[in-house]
């Protein structure tokens, strides 16, 4: 059976592969993995922009699909150092995602924040960096209570990190473990094709 989004999955399979990248269709909601993640919000009226720098072309590539894929249309360009910066246009879409993270008038999740396939596949493939025996997961401009929740929601899912500070290359929370890294693997879903294999959870 396929959902048409993650708030209808029954809580009771939120810890199985039902929740997984394949397992609901694609939603501007999962953009919400970005913003765990490195990526910007912009606001304009009604409307909404999510933007995210990613460090090499075949995240770009990646993105683009994804954004495609959930009736958002895209745009990339160059940014400082090499990297590259990849949006989304304005859209009214993605309006209740941006009022929930910026409810509190601090950016961070929503009280009720949690993860999924298709949100880790987003951060994944923004921002995941694949250093053995884990998998780093950067975390974007959130305050302590963000990174808290957010840190809950990959328990939650079977996924948990140890919160890493910036000196030992943070805030981002580190992947280890043969269970939690096959989990993240189950739940991000297939490698894309632009991605390669050793940046890739699996």
């Amino acid at each position: 059976m396929r959902y048409r989004s993650a708030a209808e999955v029954p809580r009771s399979l939120r810890q199985l592969s039902l929740f997984g990248a394949e397992a609901v269709d694609p939603s501007p909601a999962d953009l919400a993995g970005l913003l765990a993640g490195p990526a910007e919000l912009g606001r304009m009226g009604g409307t909404a922009r999510i933007s995210v720098d990613v460090d090499h072309a075949w995240r770009v590539h990646v993105l683009v699909a994804e954004f495609a894929a959930r009736g958002l249309t895209a745009s990339w360009a160059q940014a400082d150092a090499g990297r590259l910066t990849v949006r989304t246009a304005y859209a009214t879409s993605l309006a209740s995602l941006a009022a929930a993270w910026l409810a509190s008038g601090t950016r961070r999740p929503p009280e009720e924040f949690y993860l999924t396939g298709p949100r880790l596949r987003m951060w994944v493939a923004a921002a995941g960096v694949v250093d053995p025996p884990g998998v780093v997961l950067p975390l974007g401009p959130t305050d302590d209570v963000g990174r808290a929740r957010i840190g809950a929601a990959l328990a939650a899912v079977g996924v948990p990190g140890s919160l890493l500070d910036a000196g030992a290359g943070g805030p981002a929370y580190r992947i280890t473990g043969r269970r939690p890294l096959a989990r993240l693997a189950e739940l991000v879903g297939p490698r894309p094709a632009a991605a390669p294999p050793e940046n890739w959870p699996g």
